[in-house]
């Protein structure tokens, strides 16, 4: 190990330890939300699922298609685990993703406390997808990259 002279020496070991490591904890950070929160709606043990049956309202029985989207989100967290699935993750993540937003606009009263931002618990549940979609198109610029 390279010995650390001045803040200067520190800072190159920690800068070089986030630019090897930070995509690779993003991309597995990713991936276990996604089989964590997705693992929860086929068994009925999602704290979103009266949310989600409502918003897909149009289906002839909401709560069949909960389940469906469970596993949809698994298949992208494990895809998004395995480094040549990538691709393969970023297409379903950005297909499930505008289905994420559909309350905001759906059901304001449940999303706001006070229109545009004054959110409820859901309504910021719904909002921090826009860090997924972040982090979705930072672990999609890497996908080229050979290391």
């Amino acid at each position: 190990m390279k010995k650390i002279n001045s803040f200067n020496d520190l800072d190159i070991l920690i800068t070089n330890f986030m630019s090897r490591w930070g995509i690779t904890l993003l991309r597995y950070s990713l991936g276990v939300i996604y089989i964590w929160f997705g693992i929860l709606k086929p068994f009925g043990l999602s704290p979103a699922q009266e949310l989600v049956e409502n918003t897909v309202y149009w289906f002839d029985n909401p709560s069949d298609f909960v389940p469906i989207l469970g596993w949809w989100e698994v298949l992208i967290g494990l895809t998004m685990c395995i480094k040549p699935l990538i691709r393969i993750s970023i297409v379903l993540l950005f297909i499930q993703m505008p289905g994420t937003f559909l309350p905001l606009i759906l059901f304001p009263d449940v999303c706001f406390t006070t229109f545009p931002f004054g959110l409820t618990l859901e309504g910021q549940y719904i909002v921090k997808n826009l860090i997924i979609i972040s982090a979705a198109l930072v672990v999609g610029s890497s996908v080229r990259d050979e290391s």
